[in-house]
């Protein structure tokens, strides 16, 4: 028997048991979307951090009372009784760091944003020093950015985020114009490219002023993060981390021997802890979807050995004719392998369809990956093929006389 014409029986058995065969592909389309929906969160989280962090330069790093990522309450805890990072900490680094190419130090917190009778709440009010924007890449579209009389003056000038615009603003250019953070009078001088939302939640809701300008409102003794730039990755980022880490150390007086009473992050530990994280996660979730495959591959199975009961008396004709083993092996291999691929296509489609709902619906970043929809088709087809040996060498086993007998 060909393999075209194997194909074409194959296609026929399932059509013929249209609602049989759209049962018996539940479980491997469901095990197949939660692989591709799985793959795909996964995949996008991985790249949106990457790029988020990567924004920032592969040569910049960041010095802080405590490390971005924390693990357990006790480290918390232990974190929170350091000292504040302050701004004369960053004062004391820029001026004496000679491996140094750009340093600046930010605060934040949230507050209202009020111009006229319109107002905009749980706003990110960041203070800035002259040089972090740049630091961070962070792009002005309109306007300009901060300099370092502003930062000297402690000038009352603003950098607004595009939520701030489009609330406060529409249809209007807001540069020049006025508004109040927190009951402080700002004028505008920047407008920021849009970020857009991750998670859910908007980027481009935030207003950034001078540092100075900002611990006059907000205290001068709450701790501030410091971007430091090295100017290039690899060994010379190494070494300007560990000029700074001596100055910090000598300014906070930390006991020789003793640890460090800040800690220092890069992006590259950052990014490979979330990827590790994340790694995990798929692993765990893409496990349990291999149970619902390997649970669609016994209803296959089950489903197979059905069939095969059920075409006992064909199975003995086409022997009659002249049909070897072989022949009927491969038939109803195909019949499984085909079912199970098509599963596998409808379950690719609704992985993506499920990712893609999740993205909308609650922000989460996911991107396609084109090895993970070949992946799951090829997962498919390799469950029906193995659950669907059994059945096929059964049939092929069949001895005609008896197959011929049979009702």
């Amino acid at each position: 028997m060909e393999f075209k014409e194997a194909v074409k029986i194959a296609l026929q058995s399932l059509w013929a048991n249209k609602l049989r065969s759209i049962l018996t592909l539940l479980g491997v389309v469901i095990g197949v979307a939660s692989v591709i929906a799985v793959v795909t969160l996964v995949n996008g989280a991985n790249t949106y951090v990457t790029t988020k962090f990567s924004s920032y330069g592969a040569d910049v790093f960041t010095v802080s009372k405590m490390p971005q990522i924390i693990t357990s309450s006790e480290d918390y805890q232990r974190f929170q009784k350091r000292k504040n990072v302050l701004y004369s900490d960053f004062l004391y680094v820029r001026d004496n760091c000679k491996r140094c190419v750009g340093i600046g130090a930010q605060q934040s917190t949230t507050g209202t944003i009020v111009r006229g009778t319109q107002s905009v709440t749980d706003t990110q009010i960041r203070g800035y020093t002259w040089q972090m924007p740049s630091l961070q890449n962070l792009n002005i579209e309109q306007g300009r950015g901060f300099t370092e009389a502003d930062e000297e003056r402690a000038s009352h000038v603003a950098i607004i985020g595009t939520d701030i615009q489009d609330h406060l603003f529409p249809g209007q250019n807001p540069l020049g114009q006025e508004l109040r953070v927190d009951g402080t009078p700002y004028t505008i001088i920047g407008i920021s490219e849009k970020q857009g939302s991750t998670f859910g939640q908007s980027q481009d809701n935030w207003v950034g002023v001078p540092l100075t300008a900002y611990q006059r409102n907000y205290g001068t003794q709450k701790t501030v993060t410091i971007y430091v730039k090295a100017g290039s990755a690899g060994q010379v980022l190494d070494d300007a981390a560990d000029e700074v880490r001596v100055l910090m150390r000598s300014q906070r007086h930390d006991a020789p021997g003793a640890p460090d009473s800040f800690e220092l992050d890069t992006n590259n530990t950052l990014v490979g802890f979330f990827s590790t994280v994340t790694k995990s996660f798929g692993a765990v979730a893409g496990a349990i979807a291999l149970i619902s495959l390997v649970v669609g591959g016994i209803v296959i199975m089950n489903i197979m050995l059905v069939s095969v009961t059920e075409r006992t008396r064909e199975i003995g004709i086409r022997k009659a004719l002249g049909a070897r083993p072989k022949d009927i092996l491969m038939q109803f291999l195909i019949e499984s392998g085909t079912m199970a691929l098509v599963g596998g296509a409808f379950g690719v489609i609704g992985g993506i369809i499920v990712a893609q709902v999740i993205t909308v619906v609650a922000g989460f970043p996911s991107t396609i990956a084109f090895w993970s929809v070949l992946a799951g088709l090829f997962m498919a087809t390799s469950t029906g093929i193995f659950f669907g040996v059994y059945p096929a060498r059964k049939a092929a086993q069949l001895d005609p006389i008896v197959a011929l007998r049979a009702d």
